[in-house]
């Protein structure tokens, strides 16, 4: 096993500098780490990549020059401890930021880390004072600005609070099995923090999904609460063909299944349409049908449907608190999302049965990806109305950032 801070290291290089995905990354490298000490590697690792901004900030004030990748890492890891872990008393997190040095071949530069810290723990009280929001919080100023034209200061200010908050994890319960009471308690047997939240259970401590009898034994699923009331706007009902037509992970169409209605859940991915089959055997839903599909390209071996759920890929910009590092994306990279989500909608309805509804929806909060794309389509599809639309930003007890429309098919 890995000092906790050594694993850190080596995951956080491979994300910041390697490209990998924080989640992914995170999964694997955890499992080299005690038990004892998960918990603290994790904190560190989703640490430095949301707070990466404001580290930059603060390091490059006492920085003369640019410096190696690996010299970076160890300078988020220290200052991180500095600046955002209270019970961390600084002369350990220097002296243990330090030590790292001789373990990764960086021995030279142990003098040059250690003077940086230092300069960060005397600045620590100005650094607390900072009112630029985007050194406060983390996240680029192009992002903040896209934020506020779109949905106001106000909701800005909610989202940025939001965004560097360890974020809730729900758990579903099977209605075949169990309701919320009832999964409390079964959770509360096995010694997890957990809550009742409306009509679900909210968890509020880290636990490994594997060595839990409940849920082996079928008894919830994990989905996020703004995806899961998403999935029950759609309103199936026990004899409705319904379409999951970007379906993985797989929490809509668990949550749609369980009104009995015949859910066929695909995505494009072998390996991800696994992922949902095993799900759903866990969960006994066996009105669930799987297949591999493209969802930009017409199939005529799917079925017309009465519902469908069309949750196109996104730029993920609801889900930042969860996966950090997409607040640092390039706005300009994602401007060709809003054509492929309006292809995969314009696909998606040609399922659909007159009189049908179909949900569009995105874990981004961006007008573009969503009410655009949403405006376009019904101007092109006159046998379409608007029934609903709603976006949901972040909060701290709740699900994340969300967006959907309703929208029903008329009589052809």
């Amino acid at each position: 096993m890995k000092n906790a801070r050594l694993s850190a290291f080596d995951m956080l290089y491979d994300i910041i500098y390697g490209g990998a995905y924080s989640n992914i990354v995170l999964e694997k490298g955890i499992k080299t780490v005690e038990s004892k000490d998960k918990a603290f590697a994790s904190r560190l690792v989703y640490g430095v990549v949301e707070r990466r901004l404001s580290l930059d900030y603060a390091i490059n004030k006492f920085l003369n020059g640019k410096t190696k990748p690996k010299v970076k890492i160890l300078l988020y890891i220290g200052a991180y401890q500095v600046l955002y872990m209270d019970k961390i008393p600084d002369a350990v997190a220097v002296f243990e930021t330090v030590s790292l040095c001789d373990n990764i071949g960086l021995s030279y530069y142990k003098k040059l880390i250690n003077a940086v810290l230092h300069r960060i723990i005397d600045y620590k009280t100005e650094f607390d004072s900072i009112d630029d929001l985007s050194i406060k919080y983390s996240c680029p100023q192009h992002l903040i600005n896209m934020w506020t034209k779109m949905y106001g200061r106000d909701n800005v200010a909610d989202i940025l609070e939001s965004i560097n908050n360890r974020p809730p994890v729900f758990a579903i319960p099977n209605s075949k099995y169990v309701d919320a009471e009832e999964l409390h308690y079964e959770l509360l047997s096995a010694e997890i923090d957990c809550e009742i939240f409306n009509d679900v259970v909210k968890i509020n401590s880290s636990f490994d999904l594997s060595e839990l009898k409940a849920f082996n034994d079928g008894l919830f699923y994990i989905e996020d609460y703004s995806s899961y009331s998403c999935a029950n706007a759609l309103g199936a009902k026990f004899d409705d063909v319904v379409l999951d037509l970007c379906s993985a992970p797989g929490g809509k169409a668990f949550t749609i299944a369980q009104s009995g209605a015949t859910v066929y859940a695909y995505d494009i991915y072998e390996h991800r349409v696994e992922l949902i089959k095993k799900s759903a055997q866990r969960l006994d839903l066996s009105n669930i049908i799987t297949g591999i599909n493209d969802a930009l390209i017409y199939n005529a071996n799917i079925p017309v449907a009465d519902k469908i759920i069309c949750d196109v890929p996104c730029s993920g910009f609801g889900i930042i608190r969860r996966k950090p590092e997409i607040r640092y994306k390039n706005l300009d990279d994602i401007k060709e999302l809003p054509q492929i989500q309006y292809n995969i909608l314009s696909t998606s309805s040609k399922y659909l049965k007159s009189g049908g509804v179909i949900i569009y929806s995105t874990c981004t909060l961006n007008k573009k990806e969503n009410e655009q794309v949403v405006d376009r389509f019904l101007k092109d599809n006159k046998n379409f109305s608007l029934v609903k639309s709603k976006t949901v930003f972040p909060t701290k007890n709740g699900g994340d950032g969300f967006f959907y429309t309703i929208l029903k098919k008329t009589n052809d």
